[in-house]
């Protein structure tokens, strides 16, 4: 089994649900448990587009699952909840981003592990920080330094 992080998002479709629902169908994963998530953040969107302010939240998972295959189940359940491919940044019923995967720096054109850009995104680091205060990001360092120079302005935990 390795420990998987995966980063939640919704701003359509009352968020809070969205990210309730992705949480139970995490746990339904096949050779894929469900270890814990974090509370919920509210935080001001990416990319400047006009559209409402997102959920966030991290969870853990223990799995079996080879990443390409996580990733696979992670799309199955965007889908089901109503994902559409859109706009870069825009608006989404929810976004499941598979942000580490043990150890693995994983560089392939369909996934990118860890997830590029969490390192200096407060609606990741401080979620991520709330599972696991001592969490080496593979390529990256320990979460605590990355913390220091990453502001937490506009991010509410709700």
């Amino acid at each position: 089994m390795v420990a998987a992080y995966i980063g939640l998002g919704s701003n359509l479709d009352d968020p809070a649900e969205q990210l309730s629902r992705a949480f139970m169908a995490l746990a339904q994963i096949q050779n894929t448990r469900l270890v814990r998530y974090s509370s919920l953040y509210q935080s001001p969107p990416m990319g400047g587009m006009e559209q409402p302010d997102y959920i966030n939240a991290a969870a853990v998972v223990d799995t079996a699952l080879k990443p390409a295959e996580l990733l696979q189940q992670l799309q199955v359940i965007e889908t089901a909840q109503g994902r559409t491919k859109g706009e870069r940044w825009g608006p989404r019923t929810l976004d499941l981003d598979l942000l580490i995967y043990g150890s693995s720096i994983i560089d392939t054109p369909d996934l990118k592990v860890p997830h590029p850009g969490m390192h200096d995104r407060a609606f990741v680091l401080y979620p991520l920080y709330e599972l696991s205060p001592d969490l080496e990001i593979p390529g990256r360092g320990q979460i605590i330094e990355l913390l220091k120079n990453c502001s937490s302005e506009g991010l509410i935990k709700i």
